[in-house]
């Protein structure tokens, strides 16, 4: 069961009555059921529906903000200055609880945004298909099904065990394919971890068939889902799962060349790197990024958005987290050369530093990246490596074309890695340099199966057996769903 189901009914039925005339007003409906027949009976409508997804999905309390935010923040790279639990200072300090705001907050829009595809689907295969067409109609489906597929994949990686963790035996997510469109007692037991992977699998694959194939840096190419970025994903979700072969199978369809490395869908990595961090950015280099606009509802709310959390008060911030300076730390790191390129997004203020990658003022539109090439080709990199067990002249050759962008003084040869291990330790740092703030941290951190590290006298290290190494389940699910058993 979703936790606060009315709140989901009521939140799409509002959606859908949105879109109604004026005079629907003289006979309201209840707004715990939703009117389907009027929502998929008008092709405009059924469009906006379809745009609907990629708005609940990219509300602030969700891949807009708070779930980026919490990968960074659970991870070492951060330190929080304002001690407010609000902005995530309870996950910071590794000890947030099912009553945290932001476990709520996450677990509620996440499946806000399943259920939203699961009724959109059921509406399209009652009615909506017939009136778009059969064209029209898959793509729409695909547009849901990459939605869920994300979704799920987001919720999986804060709220279960890893997948190296009895090959996927733990629990997982509680998996949700029909609409709950009423009140009612939706009830029922989690899912394996491996079986929420195959269903974020065979969503993909629906996608990657349905969904167009559009070049990088056209029309909604990384604000909506296409045939590339479904696989690109697809890359994302094995390497969660340790299941290296696929990465390739995957790669190989989007990554072409020796270097520079282009792809068939247009993407490659932009030569300055400026350009990847202006408002709106939605060029070759993005994949997957959550869109915002000025209008009212379209940018994440107070105390989710990225430029809020991360940067200082000279440009626009709140200055919630400095970034970790320390000796060991990766901003203190002495290969990640003082010339390299992305320093720049590092701005000292009095003894601190902070990260301005997300220099848009409030309303804070800078886009939120989900997944960039760069890391596609780090991602590819290391599956190389890891199929290989050898130090892999192309992945050494995909390590320098990230490098080389932002620091062309270091070229890696073979002679700098004794060993495969060593040549995936390179590559693992510098995906860790280049997606500094970008969401990613924790998800790296569980899927190697490591410690997440001190951050003070008082905020201790968290070694993968312990209960905080993943997040308990919201707790509003376990008050109205009693098949559903919290991480131990």
């Amino acid at each position: 069961m979703m936790n606060k189901i009315s709140a989901y009914i009521l939140a799409l039925g509002i959606a859908v009555l949105g879109s109604s005339c004026q005079k629907d007003l003289l006979t309201p409906k209840p707004t715990t059921d939703i009117p389907d027949w009027e929502a998929f009976t008008q092709k405009e409508r059924i469009g906006n529906e379809a745009t609907g997804l990629y708005t609940v999905m990219k509300n602030g309390k969700f891949l807009g903000g708070k779930v980026l935010i919490a990968n960074d923040v659970r991870g070492e790279d951060f330190v929080n200055l304002t001690t407010n639990n609000v902005t995530l200072n309870a996950t910071w300090k590794m000890t947030a609880v099912g009553e945290s705001q932001e476990i709520k907050e996450i677990w509620s829009q996440g499946y806000m945004a399943i259920n939203n595809a699961n009724v959109f689907l059921a509406g399209m295969a009652a009615k909506g298909n017939a009136v778009v067409g059969d064209s029209l109609a898959k793509i729409y489906a695909g547009d849901a099904k990459f939605v869920r597929g994300l979704s799920y994949f987001s919720l999986l990686q804060l709220f279960a065990r890893p997948y190296w963790d009895g090959a996927g035996s733990k629990p997982g997510l509680i998996l949700f394919w029909e609409p709950h469109t009423k009140l009612g007692d939706y009830s029922r037991a989690r899912s394996t971890v491996k079986e929420t992977y195959d269903q974020i699998i065979r969503d993909l694959d629906s996608a990657e068939a349905l969904l167009p194939k559009l070049s990088a840096s056209t029309k909604f190419a990384a604000n909506k889902g296409n045939s590339y970025s479904a696989i690109a994903l697809k890359m994302k979700v094995y390497l969660q799962m340790g299941q290296y072969d696929k990465v390739l199978t995957e790669g190989a369809k989007l990554i072409a060349g020796t270097g520079p490395f282009t792809s068939p869908a247009g993407y490659v990595l932009e030569s300055d790197l400026k350009n990847l961090y202006t408002p709106k950015y939605a060029g070759k280099e993005a994949v997957i990024y959550m869109p915002f606009g000025a209008s009212p509802g379209d940018f994440p709310g107070t105390q989710t958005q990225l430029g809020y959390y991360y940067s200082p008060a000279s440009v626009g911030g709140n200055a919630e987290y400095a970034l970790n300076t320390a000796t060991g730390s990766i901003v203190a790191d002495a290969s990640w050369k003082a010339s390299d390129a992305r320093r720049q997004f590092i701005m000292p203020v009095g003894s601190r530093s902070f990260l301005v990658k997300y220099s848009g003022p409030s309303p804070y539109l800078d886009f939120a990246p989900v997944l960039r090439w760069a890391e596609l080709l780090l991602i590819e990199a290391e599956a190389k490596v890891r199929v290989s067990n050898t130090v892999d002249p192309s992945a050494i050759a995909l390590l320098n074309a990230v490098r080389g962008r932002s620091d062309a003084t270091t070229v890696f040869t073979a002679a700098d890695f004794p060993t495969a291990n060593d040549l995936i330790n390179a590559i693992l740092k510098e995906k860790h340099i280049e997606l500094l703030g970008e969401g990613n941290r924790a998800m790296e951190i569980i899927r190697l199966g490591i410690p997440f590290p001190a951050k003070s006298a008082t905020v201790l290290a968290v070694p993968p057996t312990a209960t905080g190494y993943i997040w308990p389940l919201s707790s509003d699910e376990l008050v109205y769903n009693k098949l559903a058993v919290d991480n131990q």
